[in-house]
């Protein structure tokens, strides 16, 4: 009897302790499945930590659960070559094979395997080239910062989207950053955002002159707190650092301070009707939120920036380049 009491209390136990950690496990990471609704994504262009990133949140791989973004995978991409970094290439392209991505020999290689394609170059005037397949393809496309070389390719691609009639999206990530979000909010609080003033790092690099390297950034940030509408700009530039500082129809002044000496940083202080808040970008919320934005994008067919404005952006950056080399003179936004 005394046996048969013992065996029944040790099964109970087992029992008992078996259920603890069942509901304690942790369950192990998956990538994410394919289904019949899965967006299937392409990448262009290995030479940006961006393929990696991208590739980590959408497949659900190597990231805590809470940077996941759903709706898409990327299958397939084309490592190609670059300007700018091409030591990157091959480490990025053994990490995606790692991925289980496949590989293509050329960009045009992806269509038929992708829904929508990234174009991940880091030079800009190598964008309009590599989009150009997927607009015919009528494939969603988004272009990675800088958005184009110039203005007239910037319009190239707008126009080339608008004749296949396919969705187009170029930004910096740090649009998306939840501090924006956070700024704009503000505005029930403080009254209307008049104008910002950004900081960020401004590197140069022959291969992206100017503000289309690191200084696209700033500028994005502060397009995305100010809106549309600037129309006169003016660059003081040293070798240290820069300023741009643009005077809106409104007539406020936003400005973005790019940095090449010393702790950069990206933030900005927004000016509203009834304070001026200083907001201090951390972490890399930026990359998911953006991804999501891309797969509704996708699902919906429609940009979710103007182009007016993604055009305005090429502009702003083109007469701060101008000002830049005629020793800070003023330069019209047209």
């Amino acid at each position: 009897m005394r046996q048969s009491y013992f065996i029944l209390l040790c099964l109970g136990l087992m029992l008992f302790i078996g259920g603890r950690a069942g509901r304690n496990a942790v369950p192990p990471l998956e990538n994410q499945k394919e289904t019949p609704t899965m967006i299937r994504i392409g990448l262009v262009d290995f030479d940006t930590s961006h393929v990696e990133a991208f590739t980590q949140r959408f497949n659900h791989i190597d990231v805590a659960a809470t940077e996941w973004v759903e709706g898409a995978k990327v299958v397939a991409g084309f490592p190609g070559d670059s300007e700018i970094m091409p030591e990157r290439i091959a480490g990025y392209t053994e990490k995606l094979r790692g991925y289980g991505i496949e590989l293509v020999e050329k960009p045009e290689d992806l269509i038929g395997k992708i829904d929508a394609v990234m174009i991940e170059s880091q030079q800009g005037k190598r964008h309009l080239k590599r989009a150009e397949p997927f607009f015919k393809a009528g494939l969603p496309v988004f272009v990675d910062k800088p958005f184009a070389q110039n203005v007239e390719e910037a319009e190239k691609m707008i126009a080339l989207a608008q004749k296949y009639k396919v969705p187009l999206f170029s930004c910096s990530s740090l649009r998306y950053d939840p501090k924006v979000k956070e700024a704009l909010d503000l505005q029930s609080k403080y009254g209307k955002l008049l104008s910002a003033d950004v900081w960020g790092a401004a590197e140069l690099h022959p291969g992206n002159p100017g503000l289309l390297h690191y200084g696209i950034h700033g500028v994005e940030l502060l397009y995305a707190l100010m809106g549309a509408g600037c129309e006169k700009v003016q660059m003081t530039s040293t070798l240290e650092g820069e300023v741009v500082t643009g005077i809106w129809k409104s007539g406020h002044v936003g400005s973005v301070r790019g940095i090449r000496a010393g702790q950069y940083g990206f933030g900005f202080v927004a000016h509203y009707e009834k304070g001026n808040v200083p907001f201090v970008i951390e972490g890399a919320a930026f990359y998911w939120e953006l991804l999501k934005v891309f797969v509704e994008m996708c699902k919906t067919k429609k940009p979710p920036i103007d182009y007016r404005v993604m055009r305005e952006i090429m502009v702003f950056i083109h007469a701060a380049d101008t000002s830049r080399a005629k020793h800070g003179s003023i330069e019209k936004v047209k």
